[in-house]
């Protein structure tokens, strides 16, 4: 299972190396609002033309898979159909799309089986790709990621995909409701006295015996959403302009100090959860300040640390949960 975002797995790799056709269920009012043609300009600037809102839509990245369900729509195609049910419990498809290939790397002839409206990918996939997938229907292609301001670039693409499937007033609602739980978990941690908390997450993979650590700075989406809830990022590695993301090893976490340590695996990836795996034994982990602590919380699984609004309302909650208990 390719877990890795598209740029991120060049970063680990240097570091460690339906059958059913699936529905829209637009909001109403947004259904009468949009019988008409669309024209929409995406990140690759190139303008795509819809003859009305998109009902057959195919996704190539699970980001804009969920951001699509939690729209009310079922893609009729997913990348990775496993490696989703596997990472994003937190929003889980309610259909039984049909698996189109890698993430990175589409099956061209399976998309145009489906023969979709609409072509959800991102800026991750190669632009070669994207222009084959032109051929086979329109493609909106979105930004995957921006560490320069990660909460906007996870909402505009969120508004962009709403305006595509004619479900606007539904996006109106998930932005709103994700205001209010980071609202609701900032108050709730002030209350608690964790105002200000230098906190760390991480997630951490195993290749080949050798352990990688991936910090999430603050340019990362969940970084972002750290600070909102006022925590205070401990990571001082620099992240990718994309993702926000940096590379570590075990040693790197020596210079962490006495913080709060979060984390998420899966149970699904066998690879996915060394902290509680070789680390356990290992002596510059278990010297560390935080870990004699028991300042060490694994989140639960399935929750999409590169997802939409609904994911990360998920995610505050365990945050808030894990640093109140």
């Amino acid at each position: 299972m390719r877990r890795l975002l598209l740029p991120a797995a060049a970063l680990a790799a240097t570091a460690l190396t339906l059958t059913a056709c699936g529905t829209t269920e637009p909001a109403a009012d947004d259904a009468k609002k949009s019988t008409g043609s669309i024209t929409l300009t995406d990140a690759s600037g190139q303008k795509v033309q819809l003859d009305g809102p998109a009902k057959k839509v195919v996704g190539t990245e699970w980001n804009v898979v969920e951001s699509l369900i939690s729209l009310g729509v079922d893609p009729v195609g997913v990348a990775d159909v496993k490696g989703y049910k596997t990472w994003n419990t937190a929003v889980p498809l309610k259909n039984e799309p049909k698996d189109v290939g890698m993430r990175g790397e589409p099956s061209m002839d399976t998309i145009a089986s489906l023969k979709p409206d609409l072509i959800v990918a991102t800026t991750d996939l190669p632009p070669a790709a994207v222009k084959q997938l032109r051929k086979v229907a329109p493609v909106l292609n979105v930004q995957a990621a921006d560490a320069a301001d990660p909460i906007g670039r996870m909402t505009g693409n969120l508004d962009l995909l709403a305006k595509a499937t004619g479900t606007t007033e539904k996006s109106e609602k998930l932005k709103k409701d994700f205001q209010a739980k980071l609202a609701e978990g900032n108050k709730a941690l002030a209350a608690a006295g964790l105002a200000g908390t230098k906190y760390a997450f991480a997630d951490g993979y195993v290749v080949s015996n050798q352990v990688s650590i991936r910090p999430y700075t603050s340019g990362s989406l969940i970084g972002a959403v750290n600070e909102k809830l006022g925590l205070k990022n401990a990571w001082t590695v620099k992240g990718d302009p994309a993702y926000g993301l940096a590379a570590t090893d075990v040693e790197g976490l020596t210079k962490l100090g006495d913080v709060q340590f979060a984390y998420i695996g899966s149970d699904g990836d066998k690879n996915s959860t060394p902290f509680t795996g070789v680390l356990a034994k290992d002596k510059v982990w278990t010297s560390l300040p935080f870990v004699k602590k028991g300042n060490v919380h694994r989140l639960p699984d399935g929750i999409w640390m590169f997802g939409g609004p609904e994911s990360m309302n998920r995610y505050v909650d365990t945050v808030v949960a894990a640093l109140t208990k």
